[in-house]
């Protein structure tokens, strides 16, 4: 894959040249590697900031004091509010010899699931993988499109020349049913508040009923009355002998 071309500059170590590094807009850096000597360096944000948020494998070829040196971008601390970069540590590749970095997942396609009304849930969007420096991979591309409803990508069902760093049972990709909400059925009082009697309406509104929406009414009013009268036919005491 093609690496990202970082011009550094050599730096002093200590917190002051370290606080003095920061304020010129750069970042104090390492590079280190079994064959490479440890070497404080300062590169600028922008740069950093392109391997840190980019959507590639973090591979550098980074150049200092007429030099290069292939490396992958290891770890990186960033400020807790801002994000900005504080500290970054390069490893320097070796021929021959597998690295141990995390390159972004590229999901290809939209899931015949989706189509069909369902949801696709991405659940994991980078991967840690083993590899040789020659085979790494700027992206990792997993096509999707044929997933229906109900089916999932694992890592067991990558085909791939390298090693993944995680467990094998790790969903990557899953379709789901699509949630649907269903509106609460009213209660019993609910429904008893939001009837409508004859003795509720104005003149106007009874005036743009129709007529079977008015005889529905009138027939209500008299059943209540009738109702209401019964009860207080049976709620009277009986006379006394």
């Amino acid at each position: 894959m093609d690496a990202t071309v970082i011009e550094a500059q050599p730096r002093e170590t200590g917190s002051k040249a370290a606080r003095d590094v920061r304020q010129n807009d750069n970042v104090p850096c390492i590079l280190y590697g079994s064959a490479v000597e440890s070497t404080p360096l300062q590169v600028p944000i922008p740069a950093l900031n392109k391997l840190i948020h980019g959507r590639s494998a973090p591979v550098a070829e980074v150049h200092l004091d007429g030099e290069s040196h292939n490396c992958i971008l290891k770890d990186f601390d960033l400020h807790p509010i801002t994000d900005r970069p504080l500290h970054a540590d390069f490893q320097a590749l070796e021929d021959g010899r597998k690295v141990t970095l995390t390159v972004p997942i590229h999901f290809q396609g939209v899931p015949l699931g989706q189509k069909n009304g369902g949801d696709t849930q991405l659940i994991v969007r980078e991967l840690t993988i083993s590899v040789l420096p020659e085979n790494i991979p700027a992206q990792i591309d997993i096509d999707i499109e044929d997933l229906a409803i109900g089916d999932s990508i694992h890592i067991y069902d990558l085909d791939v020349e390298y090693d993944i760093k995680m467990a094998d049972q790790q969903t990557l990709v899953t379709v789901v049913a699509p949630h649907i909400e269903t509106a609460p059925t009213p209660t019993a009082e609910e429904e008893e508040e939001e009837a409508v009697s004859l003795e509720d309406l104005s003149e106007e509104e009874k005036a743009e009923l129709s007529e079977e929406e008015l005889a529905e009414l009138e027939a209500a009013a008299e059943e209540a009355e009738a109702e209401e009268g019964e009860a207080e036919e049976g709620g009277e005491a009986p006379a006394e002998g």
